[in-house]
């Protein structure tokens, strides 16, 4: 059952708009970058923007998935750009950040899905600019954990693989993905590098019930998962899985309280909250719960 209701007042964001916007805007455009903000139609894009912090969105544009919630093109994408990782850092050299999100179409056309230049984009910004933390949100690899360790080698503070929905929906609106790999992903992340921090997300309106919310966060638990996200689903387009429901503040609140009383290190739960909202508060909250008590 879908709702056709407006848009609920609480999530009614302003126009993007001030200096730092339009200048961020600019330089990304120059250095020939993209930003997940831009091309998933972020609500929060006008704030992040504005406080000179974005999701970059490496290997292109074009994703060779085709999952109904998202609004990234899908097709057949061009060929691999490796000159982006230090573009990339040079970006992120410019701008002065101390925390830098770096995420991916699928690119299930690549041997390694990609992991190459994940990895190279961690190790140029650590280069370029030692003091900025690195937070990666990558797809599933189909399951190469060679792949998968190209990218932990490189050493990202964060390592974020979204879960997106819950087990019964997730065949629906995400084909070519598996609900059990991807927990099995976060879990082997932490083989990888145990003291590094794994963090998963998603969404919420897709026609799931509380009791299905709360077993996936059972299930990323169990697969050792530090932080989650959880965030309003927003149709992008009538070609898009419906909406079934407008969860209000006060559900995610609630939401947030569950999950931080069952054990995550941090919650973010919130009609506007997406997988790199305020993602450098979120990793220092987790962070700090790793140190000894003094």
């Amino acid at each position: 059952m879908s709702t056709e209701r407006r848009l609920p007042t609480w999530l009614k964001v302003k126009m993007p708009s001030g200096p730092n916007y339009s200048k961020l805007q600019t330089l990304i455009k120059t250095q020939g970058l993209h930003t997940v903000c831009e091309e998933a139609r972020c609500p929060n894009i006008g704030e992040c923007w504005e406080k000179e912090t974005a999701t970059f969105m490496i290997l292109g544009d074009i994703c060779t998935r085709a999952c109904t919630y998202c609004a990234v093109t899908t097709g057949r994408p061009t060929n691999l750009d490796l000159e982006e990782p230090k573009r990339l850092a040079n970006t992120v050299k410019i701008l002065g950040l101390k925390y830098a999100v770096i995420t991916s179409v699928n690119r299930d056309d690549l041997p390694d899905g990609g992991a190459f230049i994940f990895a190279q984009c961690i190790k140029q910004i650590k280069k370029k600019v030692p003091t900025c933390k690195v937070e990666v949100l990558t797809p599933d690899f189909q399951g190469d954990w060679e792949s998968l360790k190209i990218v932990t080698d490189a050493n990202p503070e964060t390592f974020n693989h979204n879960i997106e929905t819950v087990k019964r929906i997730f065949p629906r609106v995400r084909a070519k993905g598996d609900y059990q790999l991807s927990l099995r992903l976060l879990d082997r992340v932490k083989d990888f590098m145990p003291d590094g921090v794994t963090k998963s997300g998603m969404m919420v309106g897709l026609g799931e019930t509380k009791t299905e919310i709360i077993e996936t966060m059972e299930d990323l638990l169990q697969h050792r998962c530090d932080l989650l996200t959880i965030g309003q689903y927003l149709r992008p387009s009538q070609k898009h899985a419906p909406i079934s429901k407008w969860y209000t503040p006060e559900e995610f609140a609630d939401l947030e309280k569950i999950g931080m009383e069952m054990g995550f290190k941090h919650v973010a739960s919130g009609p506007l909250v997406r997988s790199s909202y305020h993602a450098d508060e979120q990793h220092s909250a987790a962070y700090s719960k790793t140190l000894p008590v003094a």
